[in-house]
C-alpha cells in the first residue's frame, strides 16, 4: 500500500518562513540576520491576523512600520532592520 496518499498536499512545498530561511542561506547572510528577519516577518504576519504576505502589499507594510514607530517606539535602526526584512521577503522570496 502506498503511504504517500495519506500526506497532506502542503508537504511538498516548504512553509513561508522556511522559504525565507533557505533564501537567506543561499545569499550567505549571517545567522543573526536570519533570526532577526524571520522574527520580523513572523511578527508582520501575526500583526495582520496571519494573512499571507502574498495577499498584502505596500499599504500593509506601511501600517505595520508606522505601528512599530508610533506605538512601540522602536529605534530608527530597528525600523530599518524591519523594513529590510520585509523588503527581503517581497523581493527575494515572493518575487
Amino acid at each position: 500500500m502506498d503511504e504517500t496518499h495519506h500526506l497532506p498536499e502542503a508537504v511538498g512545498k516548504p512553509r513561508l518562513l522556511e522559504q525565507v530561511r533557505a533564501r537567506i542561506r543561499v545569499k550567505h547572510y549571517s545567522l543573526r540576520t536570519e533570526q532577526a528577519y524571520v522574527e520580523w516577518i513572523r511578527r508582520f504576519i501575526l500583526f495582520h491576523g496571519k494573512e499571507h504576505p502574498m495577499e498584502m502589499g505596500k499599504a500593509e507594510v506601511e501600517v505595520y512600520l508606522l505601528f512599530l514607530a508610533s506605538e512601540r517606539q522602536i529605534s530608527a535602526s530597528t525600523q530599518n532592520q524591519t523594513k529590510a526584512a520585509l523588503l527581503f521577503l517581497y523581493r527575494e522570496v515572493l518575487g
